[in-house]
């Protein structure tokens, strides 16, 4: 009897729940990294959300020189993967976005992410998983998205590389080591490793 050939079944794709889902970027959903060991349950959602304790120690000195610059009145500076709309099926997350209260009005805080543009963004390291694009791809994209929308600066600081990329509208993008005095306004600078020496952090 001649057997009858059938088509091979098509393989299930197990549904990633919207929680794992980091940022959307073109309608096409960005995990979170570590998202997948959270599938097989061999880490736990608040496992992968986590930040290291030096990221914590980056973010908490930005803030504070940032809140010291600025202060409250005139500015609002938010943080915590603050969620920015951009344009349909683009949402992004970003650590720390400050911005203009005159733009950032009252009328415009809710229960759904910011559709205005912060003034500066900064970012400290990568939180997505990248496993559908380059890490470089993945920072270019998301820097280009921001400036189109309208911040005017963004800071991305690589703990690892100890290096930020700054990149601003109508100016060439500039990668620089952060041992040194980083402008981020005239009259406020940034310098990581200056800080983290005087809180005796050593990082070898």
């Amino acid at each position: 009897m001649e057997a009858v050939a059938t088509a091979p079944r098509a393989r299930k794709t197990r549904k990633v729940p919207d929680y794992l889902v980091y940022e959307t970027m073109d309608g096409v959903p960005i995990y979170r990294k570590g998202y997948k060991a959270v599938l097989n349950n061999s880490k736990t959602l608040q496992d992968i959300m986590g930040s290291s304790t030096l990221q914590s120690e980056v973010h908490m000195y930005l803030n504070s020189l940032l809140f010291r610059h600025f202060g409250t009145e005139k500015y609002a500076i938010y943080s915590n993967e603050a969620g920015l709309h951009i344009a349909r099926g683009n949402n992004l997350a970003g650590d720390i976005f400050v911005y203009d209260a005159a733009v950032m009005r009252g009328d415009k805080i809710g229960k759904l992410y910011a559709d205005v543009p912060p003034l500066l963004a900064f970012e400290i390291d990568i939180e997505a998983d990248l496993e559908a694009m380059t890490e470089m791809g993945y920072i270019s994209r998301k820097i280009e998205k921001l400036l189109h929308f309208g911040v005017q600066k963004v800071f991305w600081i690589s703990t690892e590389a100890r290096r930020v990329l700054v990149a601003e509208t109508g100016s060439d993008w500039r990668t620089i080591s952060w041992d040194k005095d980083i402008e981020i306004v005239p009259g406020l600078t940034m310098n990581i490793p200056e800080h983290l020496q005087k809180r005796g952090v050593e990082l070898g």
